[in-house]
């Protein structure tokens, strides 16, 4: 019959605890190298998809009335970081929590470019339209920070 010490009950806990973990049999196995290295992984091949000024559904003469409309004296609502909007959403926009009601309005980068945009009310990241993004000559992954202005 065994006889219970507290040297033989931390031994006996030990063996337990590492064997429920997996740790007794990790420590009594070698491990090997693996023998083939894994396969190169290749990516699908990638569609031509379309371009942004295939999505873009703005006329010249609309990106040209956006950007040269007159820098009105308007409000100003604040500075946010825009994200790409929605491509399938057509116009000049801007969607921000700092309106709650649409309304008319001017974004301007901080190197001065501006746009008239349609301020629409927004939870979460503002995002600022395609055709937006394209007439302040934004290249369409940048998270650029903007000023808000309202009329």
């Amino acid at each position: 019959m065994y006889k219970f010490t507290p040297q033989g009950m931390v031994v006996l806990a030990l063996t337990f605890g590492l064997a429920g973990c997996g740790m007794v049999a990790k420590l009594q196995r070698p491990v090997a190298a693996p023998e083939t290295a894994a396969p190169a992984m290749t990516l699908p091949a990638m569609g031509a998809g379309q371009s942004a000024a295939a999505l873009d559904g703005s006329t010249a003469a609309q990106k040209a009335a956006a950007v040269a409309a007159p820098d009105a004296a308007g409000r100003v609502l604040g500075t946010v970081v825009v994200a790409l909007g929605s491509p399938a959403e057509q116009g000049f926009w801007l969607k921000t929590a700092l309106v709650v009601s649409p309304a008319k309005g001017r974004v301007v980068t901080a190197d001065g470019a501006a746009v008239a945009v349609d301020l629409l009310p927004g939870t979460g990241a503002a995002l600022l339209s395609l055709a937006a993004f394209r007439a302040l000559g934004l290249a369409l992954t940048d998270l650029p920070e903007v000023t808000v202005l309202a009329e």
